[in-house]
């Protein structure tokens, strides 16, 4: 038996993450599915295939994925049936999770399996989406245009996760070095200097009086306020883990000035992107609204948009139950209104989310622009109030010698 982590959507509407004991995942998201559950991902966990040579390699990067399906896809338009395209991919990829997981699926292919079904078999390197994209495009008999799709579905997330994360880095650099300067002038500097007056017997002002007792303070107790602090962050991490706190902190980050706007308009560029690459795969529109609900990460969302879900499966028109839900802009609501009235929601779902990638870049690149300089200063105020404090005797002692 094994224990899998299972991310599914309830009856309900509500967004549910258990650990479960079953003897194979796919007899076990079949068993879910009965249960009524939409399964967004069944998971084998890491602790149980400890020993499993392949659990201990990397995980397969996106940017691998992405040359696989490039691949495959000029494979299949050559007319190489799939164990043969396998076949030479794997000529050029002998080792790996990707390797090593490809002999896996051709063997099954092989066997009789059709290439969803082994796909499906490795839930940890070809996710749900990308499956059931493939599974739909067996049915309809257009699988290349289903891989490409889904290969451009691949870019522009990758892409945009790159900007974000190349424009919250220099900010971050410039926040710890912020962090450790101002540290190690409370901890060691300050102490050292200290000494020094004690060692004169001057009378200190009291602002220096007051920051060389806070300085000795964090050095007295350093390492208890660390221990606290890591014990702090620990019982955060475990309360946000569970449903409940994944829910409040979820909605705290939506309610956030600023970063909260950045982070719905992310959510919805996810959403409406998984949404027409699966649409336009030829997934039935329920089953794709609920597969990219489940690419949102945020609680309070996912609850929203399944919301919209179940009053889309009782017959409301799609742009409608979104704006019953409050999730998003009228914009977005009015380009999804004209896209259903003219049978082009897929191409309105992709005009959508390239208008919040770009509205995420822009808002990016203008919270950058501020907040390094805004370091900057503040970095520099705390330093300079810090050196002006403890130079405060010396100056003293300079006005009364004049």
């Amino acid at each position: 038996m094994a224990i899998y982590s299972c991310k599914l959507g309830s009856p309900d509407g509500r967004i549910l993450e258990k650990d479960v004991e079953a003897q194979d995942g796919d007899v076990l998201r079949r068993g879910l599915e009965d249960q009524g559950f939409f399964v967004f991902q069944v998971k084998r966990k890491a602790f149980r295939i400890l020993m499993d040579k392949e659990a201990l390699r990397r995980r397969v990067r996106s940017k691998d994925l992405l040359a696989f399906n490039q691949e495959l896809l000029v494979l299949i338009k050559a007319g190489l049936p799939i164990v043969n395209s396998l076949d030479t991919i794997l000529e050029r990829i002998d080792t790996g999770l990707l390797a090593a997981t490809l002999r896996d699926v051709r063997n099954e292919v092989k066997g009789g399996a059709s290439l969803s079904e082994a796909f499906e078999q490795f839930p940890a390197v070809f996710p749900y989406l990308y499956v059931a994209s493939i599974r739909a495009g067996e049915r309809t008999g257009d699988l290349v245009t289903t891989i490409r799709r889904y290969i451009a579905y691949l870019k522009r997330a990758e892409g945009l996760r790159k900007k974000i994360l190349s424009s919250l880095f220099y900010p971050s650099i410039l926040v710890l070095m912020a962090i450790l300067v101002i540290s190690v002038l409370l901890v060691y500097v300050i102490p050292t200097l200290s000494q020094v007056y004690t060692d004169s017997g001057a009378q200190l002002p009291l602002p220096t009086q007051m920051l060389i007792a806070v300085a000795l303070f964090l050095k007295k107790y350093a390492i208890l306020i660390f221990v606290l602090l890591a014990a702090a962050i620990y019982i955060f991490r475990r309360w946000s883990a569970t449903e409940t706190g994944r829910f409040r902190v979820d909605g705290m980050k939506l309610r956030i000035p600023f970063v909260g706007k950045i982070i719905m308009e992310y959510a919805i560029t996810s959403f409406t992107r998984t949404f027409a690459t699966v649409l336009g795969s030829g997934v039935p529109v329920i089953e794709s609204l609920k597969m990219s609900v489940g690419t949102l990460d945020n609680r309070v969302l996912e609850r929203k948009l399944l919301e919209a879900v179940t009053r889309v499966e009782e017959g409301t028109r799609l742009s409608a139950a979104l704006e019953s839900v409050r999730v998003m802009p009228p914009l977005a609501l009015r380009m999804l209104g004209v896209g259903e009235s003219t049978g082009s929601l897929e191409e309105m779902l992709a005009d959508v989310s390239d208008y919040f990638d770009e509205e995420v870049e822009n808002r990016l690149t203008l919270i950058t622009t501020a907040i390094e300089p805004a370091i900057m200063i503040f970095m520099g105020f705390v330093i300079g109030l810090i050196v002006i404090v403890m130079y405060l005797p010396i100056f003293n002692i300079a006005s009364s010698v004049g």
